[in-house]
């Protein structure tokens, strides 16, 4: 019994290896491209994320690769800096993450506003979508995500008037028929993931039509590989770079634990031990840092595509990093017959499913102050930066839990008009609630006693006590009217 749940357990992990192959296979290849960098680069991460991240533990059925979610910082870091950055920003946030596993910093993660990370991946999908669809024509994104978004009308008047860049668009177009409508197609089609299909198909189309597209720009995997060098050490003194390696290790690290929070909830397997897991990623960047390969993290896409394929252990993930490697040496030529416009058209996709604006819709009608955090990361991320962002979405956050416990409630009773006016505050006084908790204080009648109860605050802060110390010492004074101050022991 045990040699059959053995075998079992083999040809089922196999099976899903193959899958996550097919599906990884275009996403690495678009990935690559839309960060400006040589298509084997985003394979040989894929490699990675098999052969080395997927053997160490902490997570056994998630999948790591290169991820749609860091491309719009590859591609700054590349067009600022120059390829040869690549290696040792991504070699430093691998070295920076085994740091933080080891500090045990994994589970710490976990608590960042869920409002925050989907504000991140609405972001990173806006800025994804600006900057393909002007790849989607065959045409050359201005750079920054805002500069893209309004570049788009300007794109369209030109490429109306392109034959090429009509055939490109024409090219994409379809591409992203193929993908939006695949899931209608018979279930044995279905077996053939949408992202595959729908590059065939385009790739079918332009050879058979010899349309006038770009293809992908083949060099040859080892001709491809940037290894850093002493001479890179030099970056470290550079700001720029600097920050790019916190962000890259801050947002790979966020991404990778919450795609395993995700993935734990779609099997009854073991759970994932976060502070290996952030390891096993830190472990994997810093192996692709050293060929200059692009970052890598945990992909939602594929590990969800892992579990449903039926996967049971770590093995699948493996084996898929195999099949990659096998592919890009024995097929490398076949990269250059794939049409650009078709893999701008998945990660289009991609990044469109990443915006997700259904949820946005019920996130307002429920919660809406989240909305507002959600929205406030996502427009932060258009108009500065992916780093910058987050931190305006992380302080927007805050900004929101403070108002939200710091709710104050002031109970005036006057009584029969002849003894004390009894005032009893309750909750959190902190300076956020001072406006309104002064306004009430500042309508209560003088001439008569006033007895002012702190006792019942749960937190009371300098502000707040600076500003009723002064209310109750003006208010006394004005006609020698005693207020009476009581606190509580933990005020």
């Amino acid at each position: 019994m045990e040699l059959f749940s053995a075998r079992d357990t083999l040809w089922r992990d196999a099976l899903a290896s193959v899958v996550v192959f097919l599906v990884a296979l275009p996403l690495c290849i678009g990935v690559a491209v839309a960060s400006g960098v040589p298509p084997e680069l985003g394979l040989v991460t894929g490699i990675i994320g098999g052969l080395v991240a997927g053997a160490l533990p902490g997570s056994s059925l998630q999948v790591s690769g290169p991820a749609a979610g860091l491309t719009v910082l590859v591609y700054e870091a590349v067009h600022e800096h120059g390829l040869r950055v690549l290696g040792i920003v991504v070699l430093s946030t691998g070295l920076l993450q085994l740091a933080m596993g080891a500090l045990r910093l994994g589970r710490w993660f976990r608590a960042i506003s869920i409002s925050v990370v989907q504000g991140m991946l609405a972001g990173i999908g806006l800025a994804l979508v600006a900057g393909q669809v002007h790849t989607l024509f065959d045409g050359r994104s201005p750079g920054a995500a805002l500069a893209n978004l309004t570049a788009l009308p300007e794109l369209l008047a030109d490429s109306a008037r392109d034959p090429s860049a009509l055939a490109a668009g024409g090219v994409g177009a379809g591409t992203l028929a193929v993908l939006v409508c695949w899931r209608f197609v018979p279930r044995r089609l279905r077996t053939v993931p949408a992202a595959l299909a729908a590059v065939a198909l385009a790739t079918l189309a332009t050879a058979v039509l010899d349309l006038p597209v770009q293809r992908i720009q083949v060099h040859g995997l080892l001709a491809a590989l940037r290894p850093p060098s002493l001479d890179d050490l030099g970056y470290f003194g550079d700001v720029g770079v600097l920050g790019t390696i916190v962000a890259f290790a801050l947002i790979a690290s966020a991404e990778s634990l919450f795609s395993a929070a995700a993935v734990d909830r779609m099997h009854n397997g073991p759970r994932t031990r976060y502070d290996q897991e952030l390891m096993a990623q830190g472990a994997g960047n810093s192996v692709c840092g050293l060929l200059g390969a692009l970052p890598m993290t945990a992909v939602i896409v594929r590990s969800a595509t892992n579990v449903q394929a039926g996967a049971r252990t770590k093995l699948s993930r493996i084996l898929h990093g195999g099949w990659l490697l096998a592919f890009t040496v024995a097929a490398p030529a076949v990269l250059g017959v794939i049409p650009v416009t078709a893999l701008a058209a998945v990660l289009v996709h991609a990044g469109w499913k990443l915006l997700s604006p259904r949820d946005v819709g019920r996130l307002w009608r429920t919660e809406r102050g989240e909305a507002i955090v959600l929205l406030g990361t996502t427009l932060a991320i258009v108009l500065t930066n992916l780093f910058e962002g987050v931190l305006i979405g992380i302080l927007l956050a805050i900004a929101k839990t403070a108002w939200d416990v710091s709710d104050i409630h002031v109970d005036v009773r006057e009584g029969d008009g002849t003894g004390p006016i009894e005032i009893r505050l309750t909750g959190n006084a902190t300076f956020l609630r001072l406006p309104r908790m002064l306004d009430t204080l500042e309508a209560i009648p003088h001439g008569r006693p006033v007895e002012l109860d702190l006792s019942a605050l749960r937190h009371l802060d300098h502000a707040c006590r600076t500003a009723l110390m002064g209310w109750a010492t003006q208010h006394g004074g004005r006609d020698d009217t005693p207020v009476r101050v009581s606190e509580g022991a933990g005020i």
